[in-house]
Order: structure tokens, then C-alpha cells, then sequence
């Protein structure tokens, strides 16, 4: 059985689909009722459980299983913290893992992901890669950069701005790169691990065959819609101080300072890897955006 933990989000949601379409049996972790109904309607066998309590967790893996840990946060919320989804969750899902017996554990991380980063989110990716490493589980961990594709958050977000603001605001210069990389892409990525997870054991950065900066990824957006607006830079330690006054007024602030602080730093890894790795060539952003943005 493939189990699925984070099915509800951007990246599982496709995963989800895809592996329904070709009449491969899911097992799928849900939080809520409404998350848990969406997922039955879709044909999935349904488990609540919540990863960050682990006494929700007892008994819900069996030997044989694939393990697909896709749960990850972009900003913390309330209980939901990076130290607790992205590791303590990470911990009490292999301890389940382990006792079961499964046969392999896919986990997601990120990009840029180490110990030592001023960033919590990739500070704690980071940790919860070491987990799943030093678990003896055989085991696959992706470190993909910006995933693009529908529902994507990052794009929803641009698009938005783009379709109702008279310029697009640009927080800072815009000037740190990143290798976009489409999910149907990831999505091959992953069949591949599923079809053959010997093969695939250990860690693979995933990302696209271009590097761009945020600039010129905004501009490749715009234009895909359409559109022709300016780009107004907004100095960065202004854009600061405004996150950091929203997070005192706000549950949910439109924008995070870790969030910003990842806008100041490439995030970029070989173009070819997908090609060395998985055997294809990853579309490029233009392309991908032809697909699903009008």
C-alpha cells in the first residue's frame, strides 16, 4: 500500500491524482473532516491522524507500505511551527514507520536545506532529513526548488497581484535566483522512485533546466497573462519593517520575514540534474506557464 501524508496540499494533491488515474490503491493521512472527505470523494481510503500527535499515528503503517511524507509548512502558525511539523512530526511518523516495518520512506524536503541556516524552514528541513537518514528505513528525500504548476500558492499569489495592481511591487531587487521546476515533472520523479525504490535510494535535487531570478519570473508570469506592468522595486528593509508590524496585527500575515530572507538567496542547483538523474529534460518556465496561466 502507498500511504500518503500531506495529500491535501499542493504537491500531494497531484501526486494523489496521478496515482489514482492509473488505478494504483491509496492510503491518505487527514487532519480535518473536510480534508478527509475530499479525499474519499476522490477514491482514496482515508486515515485521521495528524502527525504531530503521535498517539494518532499508532498502528496506521504495515510492513511492505511506501511511506510519501509530503507534509511541510511555509509559515508558522499558532501550534504549527516549523520545529513541530517539520521535525518532531517527521520523528513520530518514522517511529511508526519503523514499528511497521515498511519497506521504503519517501520525504520531501527542500532546496537549500542545512543545520546551520539562518532559516527556520530550511533549518528544520535540514533536521528532518537526518531523521529519515538515520532511521535505517531505505529511504528517498527530494530537495526540489520553487515546484510550479496549477494551484500552485507561489503562482496563485503573483497572479493575483498581477491581474489587480496597477504595478507589480518587487521586495527588494529581485536579483536572488531560482530553478522552477513544473510538478508534472516532480511528478515523474516520483513515479520513478515508486516504480523502483532501490534504485532510487538517497537524496536528489530536483529543479529545472533554467536559473532565473525572481524578476525575471515575475516578467515571464506577466507576460504568459498577458500583461505588460511595471516592476517597482520596494526596498527591502522597508518591506521588513511592514512584515514585521503585520505579524503583531495579523494571525496570517501576507508575507513572512523567513519568507523574505529566502528572497535574498539563490536557491539553485545543476541544471542537468533531472536529465543525470531521471533520464528526461524538465520543461521550461515559459512552457510550463503555457500550459495552465491565461
Amino acid at each position: 500500500m502507498i500511504v500518503i501524508a500531506g495529500a491535501s496540499g499542493f504537491v500531494g494533491g497531484h501526486v494523489v491524482d496521478s496515482l489514482l488515474s492509473d488505478g494504483i490503491d491509496l492510503s491518505c493521512l487527514a487532519r480535518s473532516e473536510t480534508a478527509a472527505n475530499a479525499l474519499v470523494s476522490k477514491g482514496c481510503r482515508v486515515v485521521r491522524a495528524d502527525i504531530t500527535m503521535p498517539e494518532t499515528l499508532a498502528g496506521i503503517l504495515h510492513q511492505g507500505d511506501f511511506v510519501i511524507h509530503l507534509v511541510g509548512i511555509i509559515e508558522e502558525k499558532g501550534p504549527a511551527t516549523f520545529q513541530t511539523v517539520h521535525v518532531d512530526g517527521t520523528r513520530n511518523l518514522v517511529a511508526e514507520a519503523k514499528r511497521a516495518g515498511v519497506r521504503h520512506f519517501f520525504y520531501q524536503s527542500a532546496l537549500g536545506a542545512y543545520g546551520g541556516s539562518w532559516s527556520g524552514y530550511l533549518r528544520t528541513k535540514a533536521e528532518a532529513e537526518e531523521i529519515v537518514k538515520q532511521s535505517g528505513i531505505p529511504c528517498t528525500i527530494f530537495r526540489p526548488s520553487l515546484i510550479i504548476g496549477p494551484w500552485d500558492g507561489f503562482t496563485r499569489k503573483l497572479v493575483d497581484v498581477i491581474k489587480l495592481s496597477p504595478v507589480v511591487p518587487m521586495p527588494g531587487k529581485g536579483e536572488a535566483k531560482f530553478q522552477p521546476v513544473y510538478i508534472k515533472d516532480w511528478l515523474r520523479c516520483m513515479r520513478r522512485v515508486i516504480d523502483d525504490p532501490e534504485g532510487f535510494s538517497g537524496t536528489y535535487e530536483i529543479g529545472g533546466p533554467e536559473h532565473l531570478t525572481y524578476r525575471e519570473i515575475v516578467e515571464h508570469l506577466s507576460t504568459a497573462m498577458g500583461y505588460r506592468k511595471p516592476v517597482f522595486s520596494v526596498p527591502m528593509g522597508f518591506v521588513k519593517l511592514g512584515a514585521s508590524i503585520l505579524k503583531r496585527v495579523m494571525p496570517s500575515p501576507p508575507i513572512t520575514m523567513d519568507q523574505l530572507r529566502l528572497l535574498e538567496q539563490d536557491n539553485i542547483g545543476a541544471p542537468d540534474a533531472i536529465e543525470r538523474n531521471f533520464g528526461f529534460t524538465p520543461k521550461r518556465l515559459d512552457d510550463m506557464f503555457r500550459e495552465f496561466v491565461s
